[in-house]
């Protein structure tokens, strides 16, 4: 695993290139999920295209700085949704946040509530837990051939982030679970009321499409990661039956509060982490 800024990345813009020399490494990187394309919160935006060895990006990245901090953003499904989260190349999207020297990353997603007495439409749950349920469909490491990895992974989730999510949220004054379990299936469908019955009965918090590789595939390229996910529906345990339609409404109707919140984050975000998410694969090579 090579990550070579200099040699795979380029301005799409050829007269910046000297710009996007001055601004790598990126510090701060971020995924823009269902609903939350809107970059416009970074100043002195450009746009850089990520070669990698596992093909396209789901998007160009767009560069520059938020808060005083070096910045990459990323629509997870490109920014015409038009990649559904079983599509999405995961090893691309990481590889190219490691490429750019990004070292921490948030990655906001719309998600359905499991747990409907608990957790409503509009709140944000700050996943400590993940549960995958993609069935082996996704490439979920990089280490293929080679150096022979085993990733530990007992905590999915950088644990400096998410008191950084969820301290920001409750300071704001938005109503914020500070831990969860978040249930990863394979999509695009949404799940039949059986197995939507059986994760809300094993007292899983959320159910989403696209948390896993991403968490796994991050620390193997030793970034820090937190999901903040946004439940947009109650799956099938309300009466209205979800649908992406309901999703993208829902998630349209508090895509401010996403934002709000995400880019607040930012600016408390120490410069050292004090996680070992960033060493985790130190002995984890073979």
């Amino acid at each position: 695993m090579a990550f070579e800024a200099n040699l795979s990345v380029v301005p799409v813009d050829r007269s910046q290139a000297k710009v996007l020399h001055d601004l790598l490494p990126i510090e701060i990187g971020m995924f823009g999920g269902s609903g939350n394309y809107d970059s416009t919160v970074i100043e002195n935006p450009i746009e850089a295209k990520v070669f990698t060895p596992y093909g396209a990006a789901s998007d160009n990245f767009i560069l520059g700085s938020v808060k005083g901090r070096s910045f990459a953003f990323l629509a997870r499904h490109d920014r015409g949704h038009s990649i559904p989260p079983h599509a999405i190349n995961y090893r691309a999207n990481i590889w190219g946040m490691k490429a750019l020297g990004v070292k921490r990353l948030i990655s906001p997603a719309a998600a359905g509530s499991l747990q409907p007495a608990k957790i409503k439409l509009g709140e944000f749950v700050i996943a400590d837990q993940l549960f995958d349920r993609t069935f082996g469909a996704r490439k979920d490491t990089f280490f293929e051939g080679g150096p022979i990895a085993h990733l530990s992974f007992a905590e999915p989730f950088c644990p400096e982030l998410r008191k950084i999510a969820s301290d920001t949220a409750a300071k704001i004054g938005y109503k914020v679970h500070d831990k969860g379990t978040y249930v990863c299936i394979n999509g695009p469908r949404f799940s039949t009321r059986a197995e939507s019955m059986f994760y809300h009965n094993q007292g899983w918090d959320v159910i989403g499409m696209t948390a896993y590789p991403e968490a796994a595939l991050a620390r193997e390229a030793g970034i820090c990661f937190v999901n903040i996910s946004m439940p947009t529906d109650y799956d099938v345990h309300g009466d209205e039956i979800v649908t992406h339609e309901l999703v993208l409404k829902t998630m349209s109707e508090n895509v401010e509060r996403v934002r709000k919140l995400t880019f607040e984050m930012i600016s408390h975000i120490p410069k050292d982490a004090s996680c070992d998410c960033q060493t985790a694969m130190k002995h984890g090579l073979f």
